[in-house]
């Protein structure tokens, strides 16, 4: 819990959650990855996805920390060292119902276990490909450097997305 508090920057209920789905996969295998051995396909961009990055070192930067902006709390992991997959969905829990204060749904959290807080169920190995290093193009409308897979094509240009969404509305 310290090393994700000291990267997030401060304990909540959010880290807490992630702390607790991280303690689940590294129980059962699914370890820290110096690469892109573990992917991470998160469906939230709360507070529990710190914990994810900095313990189990599934990182946008290296490519295998995946958003699907859906406003779920659920986490699908795909070990490609052993090419296993689980997907681990917060249930609806008591919280609502009590009256906990911050540090007692914290406290509730990191004394749980992980099945209590979790629907966990192995899912099919299928991974998302590995990252691809792409080559940057300036936008033809701001010049801005642009991931190629990213460009637009509208009005016989090659476009970032703002400037596309910009030029679609004009």
């Amino acid at each position: 819990m310290e090393k994700a508090v000291r990267f997030h920057g401060h304990i909540c209920p959010g880290l807490a959650i992630g702390v607790l789905a991280v303690k689940y996969l590294i129980d059962h295998d699914y370890n820290y990855s110096p690469n892109e051995e573990l992917v991470a396909l998160v469906q939230n961009d709360n507070c529990s996805v710190d914990a994810l990055q900095v313990l189990l070192g599934t990182t946008f930067g290296k490519g295998n920390l995946i958003h699907q902006d859906y406003g779920k709390i659920n986490y699908y992991i795909y070990d490609r060292r052993r090419e296993k997959g689980i997907k681990l969905m917060l249930k609806k829990n008591g919280f609502a119902k009590k009256k906990l204060s911050r540090d007692e749904k914290i406290q509730v959290l990191l004394h749980s276990k992980p099945e209590d807080i979790f629907s966990i169920e192995e899912i099919d190995f299928n991974p998302p490909r590995l990252a691809q290093i792409e080559k940057s193009i300036p936008c033809e409308i701001c010049g801005e450097l642009t991931v190629n897979s990213r460009l637009m094509a509208y009005n016989n240009s090659d476009m970032c997305i703002p400037c596309y969404k910009k030029m679609r509305k004009s």
